[in-house]
This record gives structure tokens, sequence and C-alpha cells, in this order.
């Protein structure tokens, strides 16, 4: 079995308050992009199951590999055989997309699909939301309004279908406990669940990442992408998550590569 596990930008980040379990409660709004890596699962010839990778290095060793987590979660829940899994890693890591989250949430829907365990999308759900805050997000994988620690999910109607997307990520790994300990709270504030709901041009001056501020300080390369995406046009530009991807929304197809030589840059329009 193939899949193409795609990645997510972030619609606005608000940090409100850290919470007792040392996690902060946040809101934004989770939006799909069909930037992917690629999965493959296949029975194996063993009780194990196997990882390999290829294309973008993952700092992690297999073991640690949330694709290999993924496994053993079902497996300490469930009697299944070994697999063997090859990953194609193209989404950048540490850049704010979920590549790792995406990669986690398709192996649980693969896994139950080779093994026809017959969950539905809320024990799927339930098993992502084990192995990181945003997982399960990529079972939906619908335009949801996310709070709690970004865990709680709310599908909301949100078409960016007419527009163009450009995601800039330079060689910069952002590091998330050094944005959280960076970032000042605030409690008090429209949510981003109605901002949303405002035009797109307004959405430059109501929708904010709070992880911008401190990150553009420490790495003021980023700030400047952000800056030349709407010197080319962008109806709304935005650092995604607290990685160091930074998108931008056009009105119309653009070709900006020779914008940015030196970054990896991907350019599709919203299929949602």
């Amino acid at each position: 079995m193939i899949l193409f596990s795609n990645s997510k930008i972030n619609l606005g980040l608000f940090v409100k308050e850290k919470r007792q379990d040392g996690y902060h409660n946040i809101e934004t709004v989770f939006y799909p992009v069909d930037l992917c890596d690629a999965l493959e699962i296949m029975p194996g010839k063993n009780k194990a199951a196997s990882l390999t990778v290829s294309g973008n290095t993952i700092p992690s060793g297999v073991d640690q590999n949330l694709c290999m987590r993924a496994y053993h979660l079902i497996k300490n829940n469930f009697d299944i055989a070994g697999v063997d899994m090859h990953l194609l890693k193209k989404i950048p890591i540490g850049t704010g997309l979920g590549g790792g989250s995406a990669n986690a949430a398709f192996t649980l829907i693969a896994l139950n699909n080779i093994f026809k365990l017959n969950l539905n999308e809320h024990q799927l759900s339930d098993l992502a939301r084990e192995l990181g805050s945003d997982c399960a997000f990529f079972i939906k994988n619908t335009p949801c309004f996310a709070h709690g620690k970004g865990d709680i999910l709310e599908p909301i109607d949100l078409a960016l279908n007419p527009y163009f997307m450009v995601i800039v990520i330079p060689d910069i790994n952002v590091s998330t406990a050094m944005a959280y300990q960076k970032t000042v709270s605030h409690k008090n504030r429209e949510s981003i669940r109605n901002i949303i709901q405002l035009p797109i041009e307004n959405w430059r001056f109501e929708l904010y990442n709070d992880f911008e501020y401190p990150i553009f300080e420490l790495y003021p390369q980023i700030a400047g992408i952000k800056e030349r995406l709407y010197k080319l046009g962008a109806v709304y530009a935005s650092m995604s998550g607290t990685g160091s991807a930074v998108y931008g929304i056009f009105k119309d197809k653009v070709c900006l590569k020779k914008n940015f030589k030196k970054h990896f840059v991907w350019q599709g329009v919203c299929k949602i």
C-alpha cells in the first residue's frame, strides 16, 4: 500500500496560557496542503516491523520515528503481524508543516486497512492524539479550528480553492521548545474561530502567529521571507506553526522560485 501523507499550514496561532500539564492552550486553524511525503507499507517477512527512509534526513533514529511509534501503538492494542515500511521524506523537518505527524496518522490509517481492524475515524483520532497534539488533524484532513493543545478539532467551512499558495522554507530548524519559552501568552483576544471568517484581505491585520515575534528576532531571514512575499503580491503571508516555513496566499498563479533561489519552494493551487 502506498500513501501520500500531506502537510498542513497554520492559519493564525494564538498562545493563550500554560497548562498544569506543561503544555499550552492554543488556538489555530489547520489547513491541509498538497506538499507530501510518500509512505509504502507492505506485509513484513517476519513478526517485527522495519522502516527505511530516503530523501530528507530525519534527526531521530528509525526506532523513534513516528511511523514506527504508530505501528507499535497499534501492535499494543491489536495482534497484528510485522510490516516493512519505506518513507520517502520530502517535507522538510522542523518547519511547522506537520510532516512527522502526518506520517504517523497515515501509518495508522494504512494499518487499519491492511489488517482490517475496522477502526472508525473517532477511534483513529484518539490513537493519533497519543502520538502528538496535531496528529489527529491528519485523520480528518479537512480545515479545522484547533484548540486545547491543538488536539481538539472542529471542522470549519473554509474554502481557499480560488487561491494559489507558495511555501518558502529556509535551511533553518526551529526548536519548538525554544519557541514556546520565548513566546508571551495572551488570554483575552478575539477568537481565531471568528477572525478566520473575515475577508482574507483583513487577515493581515487580525490573524497573527504569536511565534513570529521571538523567532523573527532570532532569525531575521525568516522575517525577510514574509516581507518579500507581501511585496510580491501575497494577500496574506505568515509563518506556519513554530517552524521556519513561511507561506503566501496569492489571488493568481505565480512563479516565485527565482525569487527564493537559496530556499526550498513549493507552489500549488489550494484544492479545498
